[in-house]
């Protein structure tokens, strides 16, 4: 196989490589798009709908909610423990620095009044009421508006729990919203729920309360577009690699059919097989051919008029020499 050809074979397996490298980037956006698609779902069905009791979506502590029912709107009574309320650190609100005032929540009735005997007294709900500023550099205390003191109606809606982390905090706070995490930073040696809730309502309603959490967003994001233009990648560079392939063969084979090296081939003058010199070079022992007496043959030295030029001058020395004879040395 040729240079050539080599060489376009290689451009089109590195074509076929990179534009596979393409697909899949498109493929893992789109399935990015189908989960956000997904989520976006789930809020637009969970996040408007009425309030249910807390044990129809939660029947106990053992139970983990699905994502189905992330953003599901809950009633339930009970009571906060303000005592072991717990901050969450590095949770901006709309780009500004806060905490994420977590406070448990003692259930005494999971249904909410709905069953003819209270339901799930005893379990304990962590509960994000809101959102506190943290000040200039989140080193002094921060001011916390208590939840409502006895019996509470709550009315929240519940979110997936986040995975425990082992990043550090100050006491009383925590990196992340992990039930068991939330209720050991505030002393509690409790099972909690397998999912936490964020405040909607209370009732009896408090005078102050921390800001409200922003809706979850339903911007789905640029991942399809990004999709798109991975495979729109995979069809140009597959395209390019196949058309430069194509124009190294057409070459190749028209430096094959008007004998013409390219320009990659070697182009040095062979040797001899039988003496091993040059073409054009005098071979040892040959007498030169231009000697007086002998005319030499014409040189080309560009087109044919100058070719009879140089046939007519050779010609006439050649007569001269033998009008005149042979040189004789003088006495």
């Amino acid at each position: 196989m040729s240079a050539a050809a080599r060489r376009a074979v290689g451009i089109v397996c590195v074509g076929v490589v990179l534009a596979t490298a393409c697909v899949f980037l498109g493929r893992w956006q789109w399935n990015r798009h189908v989960w956000r698609d997904a989520a976006i779902a789930v809020v637009e069905t969970n996040y408007a709908a009425d309030p249910v009791p807390l044990d129809d979506v939660l029947t106990s502590t053992d139970e983990v909610l699905g994502k189905a029912d992330e953003w599901r709107t809950v009633e339930v009574v009970g009571r906060y423990d303000a005592d072991a309320t717990v901050l969450l650190r590095n949770r901006p609100v709309d780009g500004h620095p806060a905490y994420h005032v977590l406070v448990p929540f003692v259930v005494t009735d999971a249904s909410a009044g709905t069953a003819e005997a209270p339901t799930g007294a005893g379990d304990v709900l962590v509960v994000d009421r809101g959102w506190v500023p943290t000040g200039e550099d989140a080193s002094a205390a921060v001011d916390v508006p208590a939840p409502p003191t006895g019996t509470v109606t709550l009315t929240a809606r519940l979110r997936l729990d986040e995975r425990e982390t082992t990043r550090t905090a100050p006491p009383g706070q925590v990196q992340a919203v992990a039930s068991s995490q939330v209720l050991a930073a505030g002393g509690l040696d409790v099972v909690p729920y397998a999912a936490y809730a964020q405040r909607l309502a209370e009732d009896p309603a408090p005078a102050d309360v921390p800001g409200t959490l922003p809706p979850p967003s339903t911007d789905p994001g640029s991942h399809l577009s990004y999709a798109f233009q991975w495979w729109a990648f995979a069809l140009l560079i597959l395209g390019g690699s196949v058309f430069v392939a194509r124009r190294e063969a057409a070459l190749l084979t028209e430096a094959a059919e008007t004998g013409t090296p390219r320009a990659d081939e070697d182009e040095r003058p062979a040797t001899s097989p039988s003496t091993g010199s040059h073409p054009g070079r005098p071979t040892p022992g040959t007498p030169p051919a231009n000697r007086r007496g002998a005319p030499s043959a014409p040189r080309r030295r560009g087109g044919r008029a100058e070719d009879e030029e140089d046939a007519l001058i050779d010609a006439q020395l050649a007569a001269r020499d033998e009008q005149d004879g042979p040189v004789r040395p003088a006495r």
